[in-house]
């Protein structure tokens, strides 16, 4: 596996690798990786003559320099990992090389970024507009991929990609689950082992929820069900439960049994913010 901190280098590199047609698959991270990146990975080496991974924490997308401090950073045992499944390329740049001036650049996404986690992580998908577009522009992939648990974000790349039209192909990959039902995150090192064994409530919550869908409760009726299964039961503190159309993310206030949609949920356990879904067919 190649290494780079650099952006010259790498596209040089890439220049000289991507001869004759040869596909490019883009895995960006922020690092602490888990089975739910080496997923898409792993998706990316079946389709792509070679495959990119990304490892950097993005300053631009925390609205908490705290929740930012606090990210895990495992640089080292990540890339032997991705060395162990045989990830082609990492690029790990630093904050001067991706950001070498203040930028001034801002997003707007209209509806899609003011609502869930838009709502309350102002900021947050520029920032990841940003990066993204930057590593866009970098690496020049033919498909990027990403999870499932960060729908949002993959409704609003996808608008990104669009808009700018990148000529790229957008993959979503389904989320990967802990045992017992936890959304794999980076996230979840930062848990001790009180709130992590609490955690699982958050995937119990979406089932209810998609029970109670399914059997035409209102969605008001549903969020109140939630939020009493989460905090009745744990210590956790539900932030938001919402239930949306899957493409442009508009709220439902009921959901008819042929309909598609998509509950989003988002709590904290203690100072550890946790993000789920679940897909209704």
């Amino acid at each position: 596996m190649k290494i780079f901190n650099e952006i010259g280098p790498l596209r040089t590199y890439l220049k000289e690798i991507t001869t004759n047609g040869r596909t490019v698959g883009l895995v960006p991270t922020m690092g602490a990786l888990h089975e739910g990146h080496i997923s898409l990975v792993e998706a990316s080496k079946k389709a792509n003559d070679i495959t990119i991974s990304t490892i950097y924490v993005n300053p631009t997308q925390f609205n908490n320099p705290s929740d930012l401090q606090k990210y895990p950073r495992t640089l080292e045992q990540d890339a032997a990992l991705l060395e162990k499944v045989s990830c082609d390329v990492l690029f790990c740049p630093t904050d001067a090389e991706m950001y070498p001036d203040k930028t001034l650049i801002k997003f707007d996404f209209g509806h899609l970024d003011k609502v869930m986690e838009g709502e309350f992580r102002p900021g947050h998908f520029s920032g990841v507009a940003l990066v993204v577009s930057k590593l866009f522009h970098i690496c020049e992939p033919t498909r990027a991929y990403f999870g499932q648990k960060d729908w949002q974000q993959l409704t609003i790349i996808k608008r990104l990609v669009n808009e700018l039209k990148f000529n790229i192909d957008i993959v979503c990959i389904p989320i990967m689950r802990e045992a017992d039902g936890l959304a794999m995150s980076s996230r979840n090192r930062r848990l001790n082992p009180e709130l992590r064994s609490q955690a699982p409530i958050i995937n119990q919550s979406l089932r209810l929820a998609s029970e109670l869908l399914r059997k035409g409760e209102e969605v008001a009726t549903v969020k109140k069900a939630v939020k009493e299964a989460i905090e009745s039961q744990t210590e956790l503190k539900l932030e938001y439960v919402e239930v949306a159309d899957p493409v442009n993310l508009t709220p439902m206030n009921r959901v008819d049994k042929s309909a598609e949609a998509i509950i989003f949920v988002a709590a904290f356990a203690g100072e550890v913010r946790l993000i789920d879904n679940m897909y209704l067919e």
